[in-house]
């Protein structure tokens, strides 16, 4: 089933009330009929199991069929501070973060990368990334849509960081799978989680020894070295094997 976002007031009287740019998509592009299923969230743990039951001007009406709880977001919440990427690089970054489970994705301004984005192209950026999260939370499934910021600098993203109960930074000079294992399986479910991950052409040197002093801890992903688009997912995809491992055995 489509799954669509919509705000609590939009839900009344037994009837969800989509409008926006959702309702072309039910209509024209979907070309859904009265008595099709959907699901509808809301942001929270409520997943609402409704039938598409009017067309009227400018929105599309659901009944609600059905209220359950749902539990498909990681028990802690996951912030990828991103080396902005040349070309459409980001587009599949966040696309892919926001089906592992991140809350947040936050591009950075970091010495290695080749792209440099004055506020106007930022904030066209940024419009069209929180589109790509949207997408891929309906796609995944979703109970809530990551926020996409707007880019920050290396500064400014360590200082949100330190928000952070854990904060990981992938970096090819770090040594010892031993130590980076026994990091990432003391992680609490529950736990906030920060993780940098640097531009092509990696973390500046300058900027490790800025991340260490603000307490990131510099892990290894391997012997081999790991593109930009990649590093991010290896990290989030195993984040969720061990946080969502460890929810079960408790």
């Amino acid at each position: 089933m489509y799954r669509f976002f919509v705000e609590e007031s939009q839900i009344y009287d037994g009837t969800v009330h989509i409008t926006g740019s959702d309702v072309n998509h039910i209509k024209n592009v979907l070309r859904m009929r009265p008595g099709e299923k959907i699901l509808v969230s809301t942001g929270g743990e409520k997943e609402y199991h409704c039938a598409v039951s009017d067309f009227p001007e400018g929105e599309v009406l659901a009944a609600v069929e059905e209220v359950t709880a749902a539990d498909r977001e990681l028990p802690s919440g996951i912030v990828l501070f991103q080396g902005l990427p040349k070309g459409d690089k980001m587009e599949l970054i966040i696309q892919k973060a926001v089906e592992l489970g991140a809350t947040e994705i936050v591009p950075v301004e970091m010495k290695r990368c080749v792209v440099k984005l004055d506020r106007k192209k930022a904030e066209k950026k940024a419009e069209r990334w929180q589109t790509i999260a949207l997408g891929a939370a309906k796609q995944s499934k979703r109970m809530q849509i990551p926020t996409v910021h707007m880019p920050v600098t290396f500064q400014q993203a360590l200082a949100m960081m330190a928000e952070s109960d854990v904060r990981l930074m992938p970096y090819e000079n770090a040594e010892g799978m031993e130590g980076t294992r026994k990091i990432l399986e003391s992680i609490e479910p529950g736990e906030s989680i920060a993780v940098l991950i640097g531009p092509e052409g990696g973390i500046d040197e300058a900027e490790v020894e800025m991340a260490m002093k603000a307490k990131v801890e510099p892990i290894t992903l391997g012997k081999r070295i790991l593109r930009t688009e990649t590093a991010g997912m290896t990290v989030l995809s195993i984040l969720v094997y061990l946080l969502e491992g460890r929810e079960r055995t408790r």
